[in-house]
């Protein structure tokens, strides 16, 4: 297939820069629907990157719906348009309260999985980072306290067993921390929750989904 003449890299991440530019490809009309892309050493030629970029760049533009992977023969425009901006990039525009708002969503309905489906080793995991917020929150470090949360809810989604529920939380909570350290100015608020996070571990630790759904609800009713 023609080489396709392209600027210098210059992202950090080469593998977003790859399948930025062969998006644009695509938009362009330079690709059409049902046409296959070029082979892997051709667009590592072509952008003068590793393989593993290339891939990388792959599975984003699939992530977007602009192509499919048929294994064994190669990778295929699905659409020109894709389905849209990426949540990630969404996210970065979205406003405060609405980011909160996803978030009690989503960790309403991963404590009451976590209490469902938890074992021994994910109860580990979740006193260790409740402890490390308590401890960072009782010192007024705000940013390894907010970490600290939100390990600890990632903890929860884990436990939860649902792999595209954790996944959704962590986008939302690494947008949230940013918007979170910009909002506080100390771990006040962190320090007059923890008897919450408290409550609703101990509801996961006794497998009870409905006192884990309340405890959940309470945590993110507070004022942010």
């Amino acid at each position: 297939m023609t080489n396709i003449h392209t600027s210098p890299l210059k992202r950090l991440s080469l593998a977003e820069e790859v399948a930025d530019r062969l998006q644009e490809l695509i938009a362009s009309g330079k690709y059409q629907v049902g046409q296959q892309l070029p082979t892997e050493p051709e667009l590592m030629t072509q952008f003068s990157v590793g393989r593993s970029s290339i891939r990388e760049a792959v599975k984003i533009l699939s992530h977007r719906g602009l192509v499919r992977v048929q294994q064994g023969l190669g990778t295929f425009v699905l659409s020109l348009s894709g389905t849209g901006e990426p949540l990630s990039q969404r996210l970065q525009r979205a406003d405060f309260d609405d980011l909160v708002e996803v978030r009690f969503l989503l960790e309403v309905k991963i404590a009451e999985k976590a209490a469902m489906h938890r074992n021994n080793k994910d109860v580990e995991k979740m006193k260790s980072f409740l402890k490390k917020r308590f401890e960072y929150a009782s010192a007024n470090q705000l940013e390894p306290c907010i970490q600290a949360d939100i390990n600890f809810h990632m903890a929860i989604a884990e436990a939860g067993k649902n792999e595209i529920m954790r996944d959704l939380y962590k986008i939302v909570a690494e947008h949230l921390k940013k918007s979170f350290l910009l909002r506080y100015q100390n771990t006040d608020s962190f320090i007059n929750t923890q008897h919450y996070h408290d409550a609703l571990l101990q509801s996961i630790v006794d497998k009870d989904p409905k006192k884990a759904l309340v405890w959940a609800t309470k945590i993110s009713d507070q004022p942010k």
